[in-house]
């Protein structure tokens, strides 16, 4: 009984949509007024003791091992966390339902760990959902008919436009995915390139394009820590989804890197998810999804880019780029589950399922957002336009 009032009192404020809840004893209870737009079926209770520790790490595992399921549409899990994230008083928000986080570390060697652990479950489970450029950050759409793979190539062209690049120089792309930015670097706008990762799965994939387009005499890829690169400075530094990855206390550290890697009066476009609202880490993301993961707050990454000796010239958020990314990630997921189900299990088929719509809910709520901040080593914009118009001028389509 004590349960079921327990439940009651956390459905009944956590949304700002009619929700059902389909209770494991048989008996139903509509929270909101109107037709439920999302349904919630518990097979079996979760203790209020797991709840009370972190309700997104308990209702997540619940939802991974078959506990509960939720229904009203392809994207009601996206709908229901929406809801969630925009009610002050729910689960997601609520202190008391946010207090226990899993410890983290982010030494070299946990960090290649947590990268690891997430890139490296192998190329050719990306390769059925993400789009041919094998770019997994937010895309940029340029027009509502943009397709995923045209969205992906309008990001690293607007990344690397930013910078206004001129042939012949370097550029360092710290932490370099599957090297889509670098090698286009390298082939339309003539730069020297060095991509770093620290998942073998990722190097291996980038060297392979380094051979086959031909590019050895232009483009480097190694597989090293961010801290621990051996050459440099470089003209241009890039970082496209990066620094949430090292952590808190290493922020300080990762600006100042940035920093050391640049040419005076050079420029870099450092691309990232951050909160307008502060920093914040999420328990169930950082048990499965991204080990060491923290996501900064704007306040306090600028702060970190001024006490790097670092100005900035341009900020841009992208939030409902990313969330447009993930909805198309989620459907492409969906598309090819028969192909999944034979790489992986069905708990981490929930899993992802789960992660991609419930990323998709925090960017569409505003709980999170996607910024590009464009810096220098120097007086702010010293080499750069006076306008943003030649950012703009290279991408009229």
């Amino acid at each position: 009984m004590l349960e079921k009032t327990f439940y009651k009192t956390l459905f009944g404020h956590s949304f700002n949509i009619p929700v059902k809840v389909n209770y494991w004893d048989g008996k139903s209870a509509v929270y909101g007024d109107g037709e439920p737009e999302v349904t919630i079926t518990f097979k079996e209770a979760i203790p209020m003791k797991e709840i009370l520790n972190n309700a997104s790490l308990a209702l997540g595992e619940g939802y991974m091992d078959g506990k509960i399921e939720i229904t009203g549409g392809p994207y009601s899990i996206q709908k229901l966390l929406t809801a969630a994230y925009e009610n002050a008083d729910s689960f997601m928000r609520n202190a008391k339902y946010i207090r226990f986080l899993p410890k983290q570390s982010h030494n070299e060697k946990h960090s290649k760990e947590d990268v690891q652990s997430h890139y490296d479950v192998g190329n050719d489970f990306y390769q059925l959902w993400l789009d041919s450029t094998m770019t997994y950050s937010c895309a940029y759409f340029q027009t509502p008919e943009d397709t995923l793979e045209q969205a992906q190539m309008n990001k690293v062209r607007h990344i690397i436009n930013k910078l206004d690049p001129q042939a012949g120089r370097t550029l360092l792309d710290i932490g370099c995915g599957w090297g889509t930015l670098m090698l286009t670097a390298a082939e339309e706008y003539g730069l020297k390139v060095t991509g770093i990762t620290l998942s073998q799965e990722q190097y291996n994939y980038v060297q392979k394009q380094i051979t086959d387009r031909g590019l050895e005499a232009v483009a480097d890829v190694q597989l090293v820590d961010y801290r621990e690169l051996k050459h440099g400075p470089f003209d241009y530094v890039t970082s496209v989804g990066m620094f949430e990855h090292v952590g808190q206390e290493n922020l300080e550290l990762y600006f100042k890197t940035v920093g050391k890697y640049l040419k005076d009066d050079g420029v870099a476009l450092i691309h990232g998810i951050t909160r307008q609202q502060g920093g914040a880490t999420n328990a169930w993301l950082t048990k499965y999804i991204f080990p060491g993961g923290y996501v900064p707050g704007l306040v306090e990454n600028t702060q970190h880019i001024i006490d790097a000796g670092l100005q900035i010239d341009d900020v841009e958020p992208l939030r409902r780029h990313y969330q447009h990314t993930l909805e198309i990630w989620d459907k492409n997921f969906k598309d090819h589950l028969a192909e999944i189900s034979k790489l992986q299990d069905e708990r981490f088929i929930r899993m992802w399922d789960v992660y991609l719509q419930a990323a998709a809910a925090s960017f569409e709520s505003g709980n999170i957002d996607v910024i590009q901040y464009l810096i220098s080593k120097g007086a702010s914009g010293k080499y750069l336009p006076m306008t943003r118009d030649y950012i703009y001028e290279k991408e009229i389509k």
